[in-house]
């Protein structure tokens, strides 16, 4: 698999993501759902945000794993949350993450007005190999 990374500018960076990535020669591709702070009996978390964020960061990476891939070919990841406000002093969480795998990816966040149950995060991605 061959990726190239476009970034025109240098401000993402500090945002820990890509403005494109171009995949070439993928073996495989993982579209992962939404991955969010629901535990292993499928019980939602009524955590604060950081919490929820970790919990979602551990799901997701459990996911790719058991799927055979890895998180640094992670090349899209979208972001969910239900507030933009709660979430920006937890960034670090998902930035150091990124730093830890040595991920570049396309990135949305969006704020929606809910999700599922008690959540206030959920994590979508795409991965290659």
């Amino acid at each position: 698999m061959e990726k190239r990374i476009v970034n025109p500018w240098k401000w993402q960076d500090a945002r820990s993501y890509a403005q494109a990535v171009e995949v070439k020669n993928a073996e495989a591709t993982l579209y992962v759902s939404g991955q969010t702070a629901i535990n292993a009996e499928g019980i939602s978390s009524n955590a604060d945000m950081a919490t929820q964020l970790e919990e979602a960061i551990q799901n997701l990476e459990q996911v790719i794993t058991e799927a055979g891939f890895e998180c640094r070919n992670i090349v899209r990841l979208n972001i969910y949350t239900t507030s933009s406000e709660e979430l920006w002093p937890h960034f670090k969480l998902f930035q150091d993450w990124v730093t830890k795998h040595g991920m570049q990816q396309a990135s949305t966040v969006m704020e929606v007005k809910s999700l599922f149950e008690t959540l206030k995060v959920e994590l979508e991605a795409t991965v290659v190999k």
